[in-house]
């Protein structure tokens, strides 16, 4: 952004008007620091959250803000630290693939577990699972998986961004994988994936 741009950001903040000069940026540079964040992480989803965590630290950090570089500057550079320190945190732990087997085979086994004989106890499994998630995790299981709603109506019914159902989706299914593991029941191993019952939740 060239330095003219840039005065009235710098004049909010001579005259310590933080709101003010915080507006400016987060309507100018939103979206330049989320296409560098894609282009570092290469995963819009994790992009959009680094974003919002980015302006936090800008909007906390204004007031620092001594002006020996352009606020353009500023601002990347903080965006590239966050994007580095995200990626060395993403080398450092294990993740779980999407195609994860055992994964699949927790998501893959919810809807048949819902809709046998609840005498057998399988309804309460999913209850078990269910309940032991986060709110906003549990919502959209429920919806996309049980309720087969598409992500669009997902995020539209949650008043969330589409990418975000995503992310939650991905995080629901690591988190239920861990619930399933310490559960003391052979349900998840006595009811394999059924690709026909995958298929019909969409699932992959």
């Amino acid at each position: 952004m060239d330095g003219p741009m840039e005065d009235d950001i710098r004049q909010h903040l001579e005259q310590r008007e933080y709101q003010a000069a915080f507006e400016r940026v987060l309507e100018r540079f939103r979206d330049k620091v989320f296409r560098l964040a894609c282009s570092m992480l290469r995963d819009e989803s994790q992009a959009e959250d680094l974003t919002q965590d980015i302006f936090v630290r800008i909007w906390k950090g204004l007031p620092s803000y001594q002006g020996q570089a352009s606020v353009s500057t500023w601002i990347y550079t903080i965006s590239r630290n966050a994007c580095l320190t995200e990626l060395k945190k993403r080398a450092q732990r294990p993740t779980v693939s999407l195609q994860d087997p055992a994964l699949e085979e927790v998501v893959d086994a919810l809807p048949a577990m819902q809709t046998v004989d609840p005498e057998g106890g399988l309804g309460a499994d999913v209850q078990t699972l269910l309940a032991q998630l986060p709110e906003r995790y549990r919502q959209v299981i429920t919806l996309f998986y049980f309720e087969q709603k598409a992500y669009e109506e997902v995020a539209e019914r949650l008043a969330i961004p589409l990418g975000t159902v995503k992310t939650l989706l991905f995080r629901a299914k690591k988190q239920l994988l861990k619930i399933a593991r310490r559960l003391p029941t052979p349900t998840l191993a006595s009811h394999p994936p059924n690709p026909l019952t995958a298929h019909a939740y969409g699932l992959p």
